[in-house]
């Protein structure tokens, strides 16, 4: 239940990769779900994930124990900060938990539920004798007959009473028997209920750690440990397509070869080309989007000075393109300003700007209305019947689902690497369209947090500030509380 943070300090190096960690084991449930996974399927995936990412280097079980904790904590803390986020956090850190307190055995689940002094009632023998019949009514409506039956020949099967309000899903599922205000849980529907007490807690603590957050901490740290909070949720965790190794693994790309390789961008940058193209002209952000998209699929600086210079030449002179617009050019590939090799926009980082009026940069599938979108995608030949799919998984909030199936609808099959950053979708639509150059799939690549994330910390010496970051994130929990009972709770 994450009562309260692990005693102890946290060195700044644990704390910033040990979120990264337990992040892509969230994320990856939820690209698990969203590709349809469920039962022993999903299960199977959830526990390569936290195999892989969860489990601490040394094999320990008490290491493992406080990775875990300082993950969660950490990323308590960069997602209470907007109500988008903690809802994110909280759907899949409840799904989370949900596959942990599973995997228990019955009597470890009672255990843990007397521990925690959750308020679920088991009924007596006059109670179940009482509501037999009703009981394996809801179990034969649900198709569990072997349930059904063992209700019928025990004098008694394990229920739980809990308020109704405290059990949604099972009650919007027709799940429970619902009478005088009680949900009748039965023992294999504990982890719903369970959970259910879980989400609560959690919502509530995000919330206070929110206020925690804005009125104090962030602040204090500004300079060392908030930027690294703040950019948790922007993090893209797959290859860093801002690094030489990953830029063009196909080869260079010229200038004149971009409008022949528009058929490969995501929708995202196949808008900014038609802009620039048709109006000659983008504002900053989505010079800046485009730009360093361009840089990810293999444009060297001078190919891209020359597509600019080109695209902008119908309303505006050379000499003026050059004081106006060749700096920022220049700027990503980090030969001004601050001299940093810029990355390009992962999906996450799109998703999360919003375009004023005037611009086209952003994500289309989110900014788009669905007649926009439509014809959109129409323009790009896209199946009938995925674009259909795609407006509808857009309409839901699920812009890079949405994107996958325009994928698929471009290339007659589906992407079965998701899509999480415009370079891929081009480096997979290129895989499709052009597949005789040697190109190597992007591996696991060093997470790239976009334009503006801090890199990787360092390894430094213990800080207890970074515990003081994390007794925030349990603001709302009982001073004294102990550190949670993990097993894996």
């Amino acid at each position: 239940m994450y009562p309260a943070p692990p005693v102890g300090d946290v060195a700044l190096e644990d704390f910033e990769r040990f979120a990264i960690d337990r992040l892509r084991v969230l994320k990856g449930i939820e690209d698990a779900k969203s590709r349809g996974k469920k039962g022993d399927q999903l299960q199977g995936a959830v526990k390569d994930l936290t195999d892989k990412h969860l489990a601490a280097a040394t094999g320990k079980r008490k290491a493992d124990t406080w990775k875990d904790q300082v993950s969660h904590f950490v990323l308590r803390l960069a997602y209470c900060r907007t109500a988008e986020l903690r809802r994110w956090f909280l759907q899949w850190e409840s799904e989370l938990f949900r596959w942990r307190f599973a995997r228990q055995l019955s009597d470890d689940q009672a255990h843990f539920m007397r521990v925690h002094g959750l308020p679920y009632i088991e009924i007596d023998q006059a109670e179940f004798r009482e509501l037999k019949d009703q009981l394996r009514t809801v179990q034969l409506s649900m198709g569990n007959k072997a349930v059904a039956d063992e209700i019928n020949k025990a004098a008694n099967y394990t229920f739980y009473k809990v308020p109704f309000e405290q059990v949604p899903d099972l009650v919007a599922s027709r799940r429970v028997l619902l009478k005088r205000g009680w949900a009748y849980v039965a023992k294999h529907d504990v982890p719903s209920l369970v959970v259910g007490h879980f989400r609560a807690n959690l919502s509530k603590g995000l919330v206070e750690t929110a206020r925690k957050w804005a009125s104090q901490i962030a602040h204090e740290e500004e300079d060392r440990l908030t930027p690294i909070v703040e950019s948790l949720s922007i993090r893209y965790l797959g290859p860093d397509y801002g690094d030489a190794a990953q830029q063009g693994k196909r080869g260079e790309v010229s200038a004149g070869q971009i409008p022949s390789l528009v058929k490969s961008f995501p929708l995202c940058m196949a808008n900014l080309y038609d802009h620039l193209h048709t109006d000659n002209h983008l504002r900053h952000g989505g010079r800046m989007q485009f730009g360093l998209f361009l840089k990810g699929i293999g444009l060297p600086m001078d190919e891209a000075l020359k597509f600019f210079r080109a695209e902008f030449a119908p309303k505006m002179a050379s000499d003026k393109f050059e004081r106006e617009h060749a700096y920022s050019v220049r700027y990503n590939y980090g030969k001004e300003g601050k001299r940093q090799d810029w990355t390009p926009y992962s999906c996450i980082k799109i998703i999360s700007q919003t375009p004023g009026v005037g611009d086209y940069h952003g994500c289309p599938y989110k900014t788009m209305d669905a007649p926009s979108l439509d014809a959109a995608l129409r323009r790009l030949r896209i199946d009938p019947k995925k674009i259909t799919e795609a407006v509808g998984k857009a309409k839901g909030g699920h812009f890079q689902l949405a994107c996958a199936s325009a994928w698929a609808g471009a290339h007659a099959c589906s992407c079965d690497t998701g899509i999480n950053h415009p370079n891929q979708y081009y480096d997979e639509s290129r895989k499709v369209l052009d597949p005789t150059p040697t190109a190597d799939a992007a591996a696991n690549g060093t997470p790239a947090a976009g334009k503006g994330a801090p890199p990787m910390t360092p390894a430094t010496e213990v800080k207890p500030a970074a515990r003081s970051l994390l007794q925030a994130a349990a603001a709302n929990n009982a001073p004294g509380s102990a550190p949670p009972r993990l097993q894996p709770y």
